[in-house]
């Protein structure tokens, strides 16, 4: 199990527009980051390795929602720990839209605003991920209803991460 960062790590960035009422990238321009191929580690030593650097808390292990929605109130941490799955990022019908097949040992960083939904498993093992959340955060479930302007709005007051939930003192999140 390794938990350094590799300095030949690949890491996908997007920047995704906003889109009917899912601001995606748009409040705070941090852009949604796919490390791939990030960690070699279990449920267990993955969850015990991110309370140790303790930027985030993991806080579930499940699939993804199959229905659009973000959170207002904290970025998400995802780490895939089995399977492989093809998820949208921005909303299905958004031109500005990604839609990548992540599998397990990548690493998502979800903005707040980011929309985000499972479309497809895609293997024959069962497409699992450890969701993580700041410290003190709580996440809500917003869908793009006409009266989540306001938890919207209050996108831009949240901070980002002070170290990478994965790394630690140095990582790709702290250079967005």
């Amino acid at each position: 199990m390794s938990f350094t960062c590799p300095s030949d790590i690949q890491v996908t960035t997007r920047q995704i527009p906003d889109w009917e009422r899912v601001p995606n990238t748009s409040i705070q321009s941090k852009p949604l980051m796919i490390y791939h191929q990030a960690f070699d580690a279990s449920t267990n030593q993955l969850q015990d390795h991110l309370l140790e650097i303790g930027e985030v808390i993991p806080q579930w292990v499940y699939s993804m929602y199959k229905q659009t929605h973000f959170h207002s109130t904290t970025h998400e941490v995802l780490a895939v720990v089995s399977g492989q799955a093809r998820l949208c990022f921005g909303g299905e019908g958004n031109p500005g839209r990604f839609e990548p097949i992540v599998r397990r040992g990548d690493l998502i960083i979800v903005p707040a605003g980011v929309g985000h939904r499972l479309l497809d498993d895609v293997g024959s093992e069962s497409f699992q991920m450890v969701g993580a959340y700041p410290r003190n955060k709580d996440w809500d479930m917003c869908y793009g209803a006409p009266d989540e302007e306001e938890k919207v709005n209050s996108i831009e007051r949240l901070g980002w991460f002070q170290k990478d939930p994965l790394y630690g003192p140095d990582g790709p999140a702290l250079h967005v």
